[in-house]
């Protein structure tokens, strides 16, 4: 099974027809997709000017597409080796045993749905980058009462998502299921008793 810098390398080559080089592109998002599939090729497709079933496009907005992903799987590859060495760390001074603020991290491992998006059709504007950079910055910060994505008060919990973990704070904003570390008791029980404008309140 081709990696995804291998994909990556026949999405680039001028030599592979239009078709093998889209199929490569869909195929990267198997390896790395962090809205999950269907909504990061929906982003990728919107923000780059290609139409999703369109066969006879400019090469040059698939790979400016592949461009955005690399360079957000270069932000979460960076995080993820910060990850493995602080475990390193603790299990070294004896903590064998990741902290519940690890469970995140552990159902997102290789960056498929770190920023999940579970309605394909809504999710942030931003560049992936960006979008991980915020998440990861706010996972590093004191829990907030605000979506880190985009800022919105508008969180509603839901409990039928495509993605593990299934449940969880949803942003209606950007549509990012918000990782529950980065928001505080009052705002995740806000967001359960389905009051989402309250949130303000408390930010």
């Amino acid at each position: 099974m081709a990696g995804f810098r291998s994909l990556a390398r026949q999405v680039r080559d001028p030599q592979n027809d239009l078709a093998l080089r889209r199929y490569s592109l869909r195929k990267c998002l198997e390896r790395f997709a962090p809205y999950g599939h269907r909504a990061t090729w929906d982003h990728l497709c919107t923000l780059h000017g290609i139409e999703p079933e369109d066969r006879d496009f400019d090469p040059v907005r698939l790979v400016a597409a592949l461009d955005e992903l690399e360079a957000a799987r270069a932000v979460w590859l960076a995080y993820e080796a910060e990850f493995a060495d602080r475990r390193r760390r603790e299990k070294h001074a004896g903590l064998r045993r990741p902290g519940s603020f690890d469970d995140w991290h552990r159902r997102t491992w290789g960056g498929f749905g770190v920023a999940w998006c579970d309605d394909p059709a809504v999710h942030p504007s931003l560049p992936l980058a960006e979008v991980l950079r915020r998440l990861i910055s706010a996972l590093r910060a004191a829990p907030g009462a605000t979506c880190p994505v985009c800022g919105d008060t508008r969180l509603v919990w839901r409990h039928d998502l495509a993605h593990e973990p299934w449940f969880g704070p949803v942003c209606t904003g950007c549509g990012v299921l918000v990782p529950q570390p980065v928001l505080t008791a009052e705002t995740l029980a806000w967001a359960r008793q389905g009051r989402p404008s309250e949130l303000a309140s408390v930010a």
